[in-house]
C-alpha cells in the first residue's frame, strides 16, 4: 500500500474507516432498536451501545492506520478521520431525510439530551482516533 501517493492512501483509509464503523453501527442498531429500546428505553439502549462502538472505533482505526501505513502526522491521521466523519454525517443525515422522511429540525429535536451528547462526543472520538492509535510515547 505504501507505494500509492499519501493523499490516495488517506482517502481510501477514510472511506474504509467510515465503512467499518458505519456497518457496525447498522448491525448494533438493528439489535438495539427492536430488542433493547422497548425494554430499556432509547437513552439506556443508546448508552449501552456506546462502549461497543468505542471498541469498534478503536479497532477499526488501528487496523486502518496499519493497513494504509498512514504516517503519524496530524495531517495524515486527521485527514483520514475527518473524511470518515464527513461521510458518517452525510450517511446519517441522508438516511434520516431520505429513508425516514424527517426534517433536520426533527433530527436535532429528536435526540435524547444525554445520549445525544455522548453521541456527539463519540463523533469527536471517531474523527480523532486515527491520530491517537499507534502513536509512540515520547522519550
Amino acid at each position: 500500500m505504501s507505494t500509492q501517493p499519501l493523499a490516495a492512501r488517506i482517502a481510501k483509509a477514510g472511506v474504509l474507516y467510515f465503512a467499518c464503523v458505519f456497518a457496525a453501527g447498522v448491525v448494533f442498531g438493528s439489535v438495539r432498536v427492536p430488542l433493547v429500546v422497548p425494554r430499556l428505553g432509547v437513552r439506556t439502549a443508546e448508552l449501552l451501545e456506546m462502549p461497543l462502538m468505542f471498541c469498534v472505533i478503536l479497532l477499526a482505526a488501528r487496523w486502518i492506520v496499519r493497513r494504509y501505513a498512514l504516517p503519524p502526522t496530524p495531517a495524515a491521521r486527521l485527514g483520514c478521520g475527518v473524511l470518515a466523519l464527513a461521510l458518517m454525517l452525510a450517511a446519517e443525515v441522508g438516511l434520516a431525510l431520505g429513508v425516514q422522511g424527517r426534517t433536520m429540525a426533527e433530527i436535532v429535536a429528536g435526540r435524547d439530551p444525554v445520549s445525544g451528547s455522548v453521541y456527539l462526543a463519540m463523533l469527536v472520538v471517531f474523527a480523532t482516533m486515527p491520530l491517537w492509535v499507534g502513536r509512540r510515547p515520547r522519550a
